[in-house]
């Protein structure tokens, strides 16, 4: 109906506060950031505050907007749940340009470290470590002269992610314009430890030899054309051939020009998709990677779990609601994305399962009152038993 409004909201449709809690000793790390800029030394609106509404903005659908959180500030309960003062739309709309995002990277990292696997048993061994990288865009206005994406009538975010496959969280995140470029991204972001899984978009042999460098391993995809020399031809086992693997071979990689970034042989395997290209020939993906002692059906298999990631980007922008963006500037937009990687990563950490719609709803019901404790953790229990039929299955 034309001039409809929302019902206001109240303390009953805003609960399940206590679950921040976890939290609170984490965002108080924020408290000082920006006091730089408070130069009459009045500021009430701190970046722990801040993190906490926007945080709550993301499990409560009655609030959709910064006048929705503004309105939540003033619940007497809000305040005393969050430690959160009463505040203004202007106050929180300056908060997005006032506040630092970079410390927020430091409680993703924390919180992924904290999360337990979610996957165990032989792949979760042999694969350890396994990380997809990828990126993704996030709409943004035209207006948003910073978001630079193909053209000027263009206008986009883009999300750089590190998922850990079988703790299934993110673990790294960085936010550029819609044109960042992924591969100049992974290597400022590359650590120890990790066996970073790739598409063919971050083939780039310097970034190969830089993760080798950083004490990690890969498998990534390259081109169909891509120059080697056969070092040694290997033979296939049965567990290769059924994953689809057609030759595993160990190289130099490259020409006598791009081949000279790299200081060791790495491994090509060639693996059958069952699909055909555009000539209608049997499609074959190149696999390069530096795990020389893995059999080739690993590595096939390590490849396959990069959808993970873009699993984690549909519930990312479709169910978590990230295409909705509360700022236009980057400082907010990259505040508002990191804090929603916090949010997926509690929901793991309080439900000990990955983040599904139907876990979010209920969450969602939760925290507006509408579900009681007993009942979510009624469903957190039915996950568990589902988890525990499917594992006496496999």
């Amino acid at each position: 109906m034309p001039g409809h409004r929302k019902p206001a909201l109240t303390a009953k449709s805003v609960g399940g506060l206590k679950y921040f809690k976890r939290l609170q000793p984490l965002f108080a790390r924020l408290h000082d950031i920006g006091t730089d800029n408070d130069h009459a030394g009045n500021r009430q609106l701190h970046f722990d505050h801040y993190a906490s509404l926007i945080l709550l903005y993301f499990f409560n659908p009655g609030l959709t907007s910064l006048r929705g959180i503004q309105q939540a500030s003033c619940l007497d309960k809000v305040q005393q749940k969050l430690g959160v003062p009463r505040t203004s739309l202007g106050s929180l709309s300056a908060a997005a340009r006032v506040f630092d995002p970079e410390p927020l990277q430091d409680i993703i990292a924390e919180l992924a470290a904290e999360a337990l696997p979610l996957e165990s048993g032989r792949e979760a061994e042999v694969l350890r470590g396994l990380t997809a990288v990828d990126g993704s865009l996030l709409p943004a206005l035209p207006k948003m002269a910073w978001a630079l994406w193909v053209d000027d009538t263009h206008r986009a975010a883009k999300l750089h992610l590190h998922f850990d496959v079988f703790k299934g969280v993110p673990c790294r995140a960085t936010l550029t314009h819609g044109s960042g470029n992924e591969r100049h991204q992974l290597r400022a972001t590359l650590s120890a430890d990790r066996l970073y899984v790739i598409d063919r978009g971050y083939a780039e042999y310097q970034l190969f030899q830089d993760i080798i460098n950083a004490k990690s391993s890969f498998i990534g995809r390259i081109r169909d054309d891509a120059d080697y020399r056969v070092v040694e031809e290997r033979s296939l086992t049965e567990d290769a051939r059924r994953a689809g693997v057609v030759w595993d071979r160990v190289v130099w990689l490259g020409g006598s020009q791009s081949g000279q970034v790299f200081q060791q042989t790495l491994r090509i395997v060639a693996i059958a998709t069952g699909k055909t290209d555009r000539d209608g020939q049997p499609e074959v993906l190149l696999l390069a990677s530096n795990c020389l002692d893995l059999d080739a059906a690993w590595l096939a298999l390590g490849y396959k779990f990069r959808w993970t990631v873009e699993l984690f980007f549909r519930w990312f922008k479709c169910i978590l609601g990230c295409q909705h963006l509360l700022s236009t500037c980057q400082n907010g937009v990259a505040i508002q994305v990191y804090l929603a990687l916090i949010a997926s990563l509690v929901i793991t950490l309080w439900t000990g399962h990955k983040p599904t719609k139907r876990t979010f709803e209920m969450l969602c019901h939760y925290f507006s009152g509408w579900a009681s404790e007993s009942e979510l953790l009624a469903h957190i229990k039915k996950l568990d038993e589902l988890k525990k039929a499917k594992s006496k299955k496999v």
